[in-house]
């Protein structure tokens, strides 16, 4: 069995405890108890939550897990030195330490990240980088994995980064399989960009809203003004006119993001040959694909996947 233990202090924030779900539901899964975990704090009792809400939990003392979470809060304080003290022997006799969004910061704050490649929520991570310069940010990445210390984005992140340890717990399959159970995506890989074309788009009416789920689904179509103008119940003319009133773009820019975004997700797991990559996500062929790339990363495909690699390898 492997003991692990969620560390949270006031102010907490509460979605940040959402990968104790993942391990709740990779119990199930596994049809036995793999995961034990505990939820800590400095002094054990009722702590009050972000939302207000409070959670009971058990005092820490010496670390004796085999993985140890850090909780974000929805502000960022400075830690205190017990717990400082409580992380620092936890990376010397944990399997793994981890901290979702801004716990990032309480594990700069006990050293342990120095000389470390980590992550954290896009809002925060220029702060984090400017607190702690020996830090390696990398600002843009879902979560990061240096050694024994996980990091991750946002607190949604969470889950990503405990799908992950899943997986490297008992391989792919069983991840997908918790994942599958909660009605998550398996999986957004670590290096895979905060930022989504969907979400940055933000459309208003459930119509437009139909038209970029469709396209998304559908990338290796042409996706002509007048196929999705038919999705959406509108004239052509009608159409673009309402799409780009509510998303601020117009329609064939923002099937070109949407196949960027899919491409960059293909090169960076790095397991096709980049005209399969052009061909699956709707660009006619490589070049139009690298044109594309340019003027949205500034770097053609192949510099994307060397960089996944290096940062993989790392």
């Amino acid at each position: 069995m492997h003991r692990i233990a969620y560390v949270i202090y006031p102010g907490t924030q509460i979605f940040s405890t959402a990968p104790l779900s993942v391990f709740e539901t990779a119990n199930v899964t596994l049809e036995r108890e793999f995961y034990d975990a505990r939820v800590l704090s400095e002094n054990g009792g009722p702590v009050r939550t972000s939302f207000g809400i409070s959670i009971e939990t058990e005092r820490f003392s010496v670390p004796d897990f085999d993985t140890v979470l850090i909780g974000g809060g929805t502000y960022i304080d400075e830690s205190t030195p017990r717990l400082r003290d409580f992380i620092t022997e936890a990376a010397a006799n944990s399997r793994r330490i981890a901290a979702p969004c801004t716990g990032a910061f309480i594990l700069a704050q006990a050293g342990i990240l120095d000389g470390r490649r980590a992550t954290t929520h896009w809002a925060y991570a220029r702060e984090l980088q400017a607190r702690f310069p020996k830090v390696k940010v990398d600002e843009d990445r879902i979560y990061v994995v240096d050694g024994a210390i996980w990091t991750s984005a946002g607190m949604s992140a969470g889950i990503d980064l405990a799908l992950a340890m899943i997986e490297a717990d008992h391989g792919a399959d069983v991840a997908r399989r918790v994942a599958k159970k909660m009605v998550v995506y398996h999986r957004r890989a670590g290096g895979q960009s905060q930022f989504s074309t969907l979400l940055e788009l933000a459309p208003q009416s459930d119509r437009i809203q139909k038209v970029l789920t469709y396209a998304r689904a559908h990338l290796r179509t042409e996706l002509s003004v007048e196929q999705l103008a038919d999705v959406a119940n509108l004239s052509p003319r009608q159409f673009s006119r309402a799409f780009r009133a509510e998303t601020g773009q117009s329609p064939a820019k923002a099937i070109e993001n949407l196949r960027v975004e899919a491409a960059r997700l293909l090169m960076e797991e790095g397991q096709l040959p980049i005209d399969t990559v052009a061909h699956e996500t709707g660009f006619a062929d490589r070049e139009r694909m690298r044109r594309a790339f340019l003027r949205a990363f500034g770097q053609p495909p192949q510099a994307i996947r060397r960089a996944a690699r290096v940062s993989d390898a790392a």
